[in-house]
């Protein structure tokens, strides 16, 4: 069996920024050819500077760097010339129109003639923009442009397309359109891509394999499946009536952990984590137990695991509470308009 080899390997990736806010702690990531491979963590987890590192518009303090074959610190004009980007922020120039963005872009890269502006159109149809070629940029909507970011990526037909949040802002319709172009051009064209999202189903439904990031390392990785399968059972998640406090909490965690029907209890504030084996026969000992202690329960629920329950076991916290901690932060820098051009 033939292994592919690796279209992005970057490793041991260290980062500090001004003030000392270390962005990435040793990260790794590497990318199989032909794959959809996706950074998920909360915003502030590392994935854009790494994501800026990888194309070359930022130098980590140490570690290695190879994309499409090349040393990214070393030859990054041969990364720019193999890679695509879609950038957190638009680069298309808002008072030029579509076409002009699409055959400007084509030109940077070399691209002369006739080519371009065939290729510009060829694009234009396939992301759905053939109406709009000649409106001006800033008359797009949200999902118009963003189909249109990714239409530039692709003009100079790179080996390794970018995809840093690409539908964030997006309403659910717009989302689940891009969703489907990502799927497409993953399998039609058999691009490497790498994507970067704060979105679960996101991740779940279009990467191959997943990275979790938190903090400015990878904290597990493996196929959604894979991941997923690691956690046994189902997931009980309670919340109760009332904050049990540090105490509490402690009473609650203790008198469960001698119940072996449920595992990996958490408890934090409200929200009461666990596992169990068979989740609906469990809950019924459960809401016994905490009776006893002397607390009340709200809602219950029970499902099969997920990405936020991958999330929890390797980073010690909900994807939500991870995110919502560092929103507005600003501890991570947004990639920079304008890709790699």
């Amino acid at each position: 069996m033939t292994t592919r080899a690796p279209a992005v390997a970057a490793q041991e990736l260290l980062k500090t920024y001004p003030g000392g806010v270390k962005a990435l702690d040793g990260m790794n990531v590497s990318v199989t050819a032909g794959t959809v491979f996706g950074l998920l963590g909360p915003n502030g987890a590392g994935k854009s500077t790494t994501v800026k590192i990888l194309t070359t518009l930022a130098r980590p303090d140490s570690g290695t760097v190879e994309v499409a074959g090349h040393d990214a610190l070393r030859h990054p004009d041969r990364v720019r010339r193999s890679i695509g980007v879609v950038s957190q922020k638009s680069g298309a120039d808002p008072v030029a129109t579509g076409r002009e963005n699409l055959v400007l872009q084509g030109r940077l890269y070399g691209q002369r003639g006739a080519a371009v502006g065939k290729r510009a159109d060829e694009l234009l149809e396939r992301f759905d923009l053939g109406d709009a070629a000649g409106r001006q940029v800033k008359t797009y909507s949200g999902g118009m442009q963003r189909r249109l970011d990714v239409a530039l990526g692709l003009i100079h037909r790179p080996q390794v397309l970018f995809l840093d949040e690409p539908t964030t802002g997006l309403d659910p319709e717009s989302r689940g359109a891009m969703w489907d172009e990502i799927a497409r051009l993953a399998g039609d064209e058999g691009l490497t891509i790498l994507l970067t999202t704060h979105y679960l189903e996101e991740a779940d439904r279009l990467a191959e394999r997943i990275a979790i990031v938190d903090r400015g390392r990878v904290v597990a990785e493996g196929t959604p499946d894979e991941l997923k399968g690691e956690l046994r059972g189902d997931a009980l998640q309670l919340e109760l009536r009332d904050d049990p406090g540090p105490v509490g909490a402690d009473l609650v965690a203790t008198a469960l952990a001698e119940f072996t029907e449920v595992r990996e209890v958490t408890v934090d504030g409200r929200r009461l984590s666990a596992r169990s084996d068979d989740g609906p026969a469990a809950v019924p000992h459960v809401l016994a137990v905490l009776e006893q202690q002397g607390f009340s329960v709200a809602t219950v629920t029970v499902a099969r695991p997920s990405l936020d329950d991958v999330y929890l076991r390797y980073a010690g916290r909900r994807f939500s509470d991870a995110d919502a901690a560092t929103a507005g932060a600003g501890t991570e820098p947004a990639t920079v308009a304008g890709g790699t051009r």
